[in-house]
């Protein structure tokens, strides 16, 4: 029998993307609540700070953070999800893990 192409390894797959949809929530939250408790100069990222300047904080990370979101969604879909998995790792390491020790300790 033939198995669709969902089922073999699905769990491990939807948990890669379930946390790296939950990271680039994370991020956004913190990155917004950072923005607007600390002021724009407290972004790192020059492109997304030029976008924050043009379009607004909500404006612009909602936009970015759909956009890395749709290209997790593909990835999974591509069946990439070891890459998922440690874009997930990336990003708690070098986004949302900074932002709790900047906005909480």
């Amino acid at each position: 029998m033939v198995q669709p192409w969902y089922s073999r390894g699905r769990w491990f797959g939807d948990l890669a993307l379930l946390l790296f949809l939950l990271m680039q929530c994370l991020d956004g939250v913190f990155t917004y609540v950072g923005v607007v408790t600390l002021g724009p100069r407290v972004e790192a990222n020059p492109v997304l700070a030029h976008l924050m300047d043009a379009l607004g904080a909500g404006a612009a990370l909602t936009a970015t953070k759909v956009v890395a979101g749709g290209f997790g969604i593909l990835l999974h879909l591509r069946q990439v999800h070891v890459t998922v998995l440690l874009l997930s790792a990336l990003y708690l390491a070098a986004a949302v893990g900074p932002w709790l020790a900047v906005l909480f300790f």
